[in-house]
């Protein structure tokens, strides 16, 4: 019972801690009308935060901080952290440069919150981690389509009230890991600092395979997240519809999918699920170029089964990374991976971006592909392995 009750908490520290992740992207028709933003800003805003979480996990990852403290105290100082420079925006000088600022250092909070609950999930389960982990990525999901739901319910809201209610949540999500979760049964913390301990990571070849996995995974899931809107009003029919509502539908379909699958990789193996929403999520790209010439309702709905897809691998490459790393090394390890991966989605953001300006969405689109098919590539040996 104290198991499920942890489970709970954890759950919605993540959701309310990663809904800092798009808080930018849903104030962005507001920032464009107050501060003179440009549509393509976009791109830039996304990428800082990316950019913060890169470098954050990265001090976090040679530090080992996250396997040399209590991850739930980790937790909750850079959730408040995290909370402050989000609300931030609202005090500081109303231009691009400040937006970029402040979502850069909320990035670097990120990944104490992140890569953290995992590793708190990780010392609490062993042989349910990849459905423990499913869930966990489930809250990263809707925490990060929170915020478009905040702004398509209220439509009238201000923009500094939609970064408050952001910030209060997260607060109250970092409390409640400190007050109430203590470190894990299966924590085995360093017993020192060791900064070449780093390099151990990839003589695993199952933590190489899942890490290049999650790298190929990488390159598509950011990408389409934060196109998501524009994806949408590419369809001719777009004005019928509120897009603030369908981002938040179609990015939120991915909890169920990370949650179900992270079911299913109890009885199949997480390399299996991982394999199976990697396949369906490659045709996909595939197959936008036709279901963009689609009604409305049919788009709407193959949106909705990517939005599944695209994460629904997700938890199970956090899974094979924890299962496949050292005890005493499993924070970094995660934390690691998720440094490269982020880096990975980076330079997948900016290159769609600027593809966007010389090729129709229609086929920019297919630049994603490569990322799924490598990943595929690369998770097979776990899945003869059936881990």
């Amino acid at each position: 019972m104290k198991s499920k009750r942890i489970l709970f908490l954890i759950i919605f520290s993540q959701f309310a801690g990663t809904s800092l992740w798009f808080a930018g992207n849903a104030i962005m028709p507001d920032l464009i009308l107050e501060m003179g933003l440009q549509a393509s800003d976009i791109g830039s805003i996304t990428s800082a935060v990316q950019a913060g979480f890169i470098i954050g996990t990265l001090i976090f990852a040679i530090t080992a901080v996250a396997d040399r403290f209590s991850p739930s105290k980790v937790f909750f100082v850079c959730s408040i952290v995290g909370a402050v420079f989000n609300a931030s925006i609202y005090w500081l000088p109303k231009d691009l440069t400040s937006v970029v600022a402040t979502r850069f250092l909320t990035g670097i909070m990120l990944a104490g919150i992140y890569p953290i609950g995992m590793k708190i999930a990780a010392d609490w389960y062993k042989d349910e981690l990849g459905k423990a982990i499913g869930y966990l990525v489930g809250a990263l999901v809707l925490g990060t389509a929170f915020p478009s739901l905040i702004r398509a319910l209220g439509s009238q809201l201000e923009w500094s009230v939609v970064l408050g209610s952001v910030s209060v949540l997260v607060c109250l999500g970092g409390l409640l890991v400190f007050l109430f979760i203590k470190d894990g049964p299966y924590r085995q913390p360093m017993s020192k600092f060791d900064p070449r301990a780093i390099t151990t990571l990839f003589k695993s070849t199952g933590y190489r395979s899942a890490s290049l996995g999650y790298f190929g995974h990488q390159w598509e899931l950011y990408t389409f997240w934060a196109f998501v809107p524009t994806l949408l009003k590419h369809h001719v029919n777009s004005d019928s519809i509120n897009v603030s509502l369908w981002t938040f539908l179609i990015i939120g379909s991915g909890a169920l999918g990370s949650s179900i699958g992270g079911i299913l990789s109890r009885s199949h193996g997480s390399a299996y699920v991982a394999w199976i929403n990697l396949l369906g999520s490659a045709f996909c790209i595939l197959l936008f170029p036709v279901f963009i010439q689609l009604p409305l309702s049919v788009f709407l709905c193959y949106l909705l089964v990517w939005g599944w897809l695209v994460v629904g691998d997700s938890p199970q490459f956090s899974a094979l990374a924890a299962m496949t790393t050292s005890k005493d090394q499993v924070g970094s390890g995660l934390t690691f991976m998720n440094c490269i991966g982020y880096s990975v989605s980076i330079v997948s953001i900016y290159i769609f971006n600027f593809l966007l300006s010389y090729i129709d969405l229609d086929y920019a689109i297919l630049f994603l592909l490569p990322g799924p098919v490598l990943a595929l590539i690369a998770i097979y040996p776990l899945k003869k392995r059936q881990l």
